[in-house]
C-alpha cells in the first residue's frame, strides 16, 4: 500500500502558472482552505479555476479573486462575492457561467469519459449561444442537429461538454493514508464529484487515519482517485 500523504510544499510541485484547477465547495463550506493558501503561497498565476462559485470576499476561493491569480472562472454564480463582480464587470476577470445542475453534469462526464450530456436547461436562452443544438424527431426516433431560429417541431437540448481539470483539489473530513476519504455531511458538496475529474487530485484531511481504520461501506471517495494527501491545518479554516 503506497502511503500518500505529503507536506504542503510536496503537493504544491504539481501546480504551474496558466494550469486549469477544480476547487468544490458551496460558498465557503467544504473548501479545502490550506491547499489554497498552498497555491497563494507559491505564487501561481493565470490560474483557469472550476468551481460551484467564489465564495466570499477574502475567504476559501474569494482569496485567490482576491489576490488577482484567477484568469478565467468557469461556475454556477459569483453573486456572494462582491469582489468577484467587480472584478468581472471592470474587465479583470473572464467568468463562463453553467447552471448548476449542468455544471455538475460536465464534471461528472469528464470523470467518467462521457463525450458530453444534452440537457433542456438553457434551451432559448443565452446560454445556448455557440453551442450546438440538437431536437427529438418522434416520428424518427432519433435526434438531429438544429439551429436556434429553426422552426421547432420537437424537444430541443443543448450539447454540453465535458469538464476535466489537470489537479483537482478537495478536502475531506477523514482519510486514510491510502487516500480513502470521507465528507462531513453538507461539506461533501462538491467534493465527491470534483475528485473525479483531473488528471491529478490533491487532497486535504482534517483527521488523517491508518488504512483500515475507516469502515469500507462509509468510504465515499475511493482512494484510487486520490493522488496525494495533506494535512488540513484549522488556522487555514479560520483566516
Amino acid at each position: 500500500m503506497k502511503d500518500k500523504v505529503v507536506s504542503l510544499e510536496k503537493a504544491m510541485e504539481q501546480l504551474h502558472d496558466g494550469m486549469t484547477i477544480a476547487i468544490p465547495g458551496f460558498v465557503n463550506c467544504g473548501v479545502p482552505q490550506t491547499l489554497i493558501q498552498g497555491i497563494l503561497d507559491k505564487g501561481c498565476k493565470n490560474l483557469k479555476i472550476l468551481s460551484n462559485n467564489t465564495s466570499v470576499k477574502g475567504k476559501g476561493i474569494g482569496k485567490l479573486v482576491h489576490a488577482g491569480v484567477i484568469e478565467h472562472i468557469t461556475c454556477t454564480h459569483i453573486g456572494s462575492n462582491t469582489e468577484t463582480v467587480e472584478k468581472v464587470v471592470n474587465g479583470e476577470l473572464e467568468v463562463t457561467f453553467s447552471p448548476q445542475g449542468t455544471f455538475c453534469e460536465r464534471i461528472r462526464a469528464g470523470g467518467a469519459g462521457i463525450g458530453g450530456v444534452l440537457t433542456p436547461t438553457g434551451v432559448g436562452t443565452p446560454m445556448e449561444e455557440g453551442k450546438q443544438l440538437l431536437e427529438w424527431d418522434d416520428e424518427k426516433g432519433e435526434f438531429k442537429f438544429v439551429k436556434s431560429d429553426e422552426p421547432r417541431k420537437g424537444k430541443r437540448f443543448i450539447l454540453e461538454l465535458p469538464l476535466r481539470a489537470e489537479v483537482a483539489i478537495v478536502h475531506a473530513y477523514k482519510a486514510d493514508r491510502a487516500g480513502n476519504a470521507i465528507y462531513h455531511r453538507t461539506a461533501r458538496n462538491f467534493n465527491q464529484i470534483i475528485a473525479t475529474c483531473a488528471d491529478t487530485v490533491i487532497l486535504e484531511a482534517e483527521e488523517i487515519v491508518e488504512v483500515g481504520e475507516l469502515d469500507p461501506d462509509i468510504i465515499m471517495t475511493p482512494g484510487m482517485l486520490v493522488d496525494m494527501i495533506v494535512q488540513a491545518r484549522k488556522e487555514d479554516a479560520d483566516a
